[in-house]
């Protein structure tokens, strides 16, 4: 998991083959224009879901993992809590593995938080179980999914 300002994701482009078109179409983006739903970057490779909810407490909110993309999520219209746990420290899966959507939720709860502010960004790679969405009322985000390869 890496926790940054957006003012310094320049250092992280070098960490994946598609995370500086990722960071460019994220800094170039008025998202404030954009109504929420999917926005295609690459195809399957590189694409955005700008999201919108309403913010959960840490009991309610599902931890998650991924295998085939690494999130980078960021808060775009209020501050977010995010729960992280290895994934290999992950012992009580909800269901199996949902290949199509990418995702396994768990019974279990995060061991660390982090605050992620407005013009920050967490990346969770398939190593990295999160639970994201913790927060107080309604909320936009920017998640942003990379293919692993």
């Amino acid at each position: 998991m890496i926790l940054d300002s957006l003012k310094n994701s320049a250092l992280y482009e070098g960490l994946h083959p598609r995370f500086k078109a990722a960071f460019d179409f994220v800094k170039n983006t008025d998202f404030s224009k954009l109504e929420p739903g999917k926005i295609q970057i690459d195809g399957k490779n590189l694409f955005v879901n700008f999201a919108e909810g309403n913010g959960k407490t840490p009991e309610v909110a599902k931890m998650e993992t991924h295998i085939d993309y690494i999130d980078i999520q960021i808060p775009f219209t209020s501050v977010e809590t995010m729960g992280y746990i290895p994934t290999v420290d992950l012992k009580d899966p909800m269901d199996a593995y949902n290949a199509e959507k990418d995702i396994t939720f768990f019974k279990d709860k995060a061991t660390t938080f982090v605050t992620v502010l407005p013009g920050q960004f967490a990346i969770f790679f398939p190593e990295d179980g999160h639970q994201p969405g913790i927060g107080e009322g309604p909320f936009r985000k920017i998640i942003v999914k990379v293919k692993v390869k």
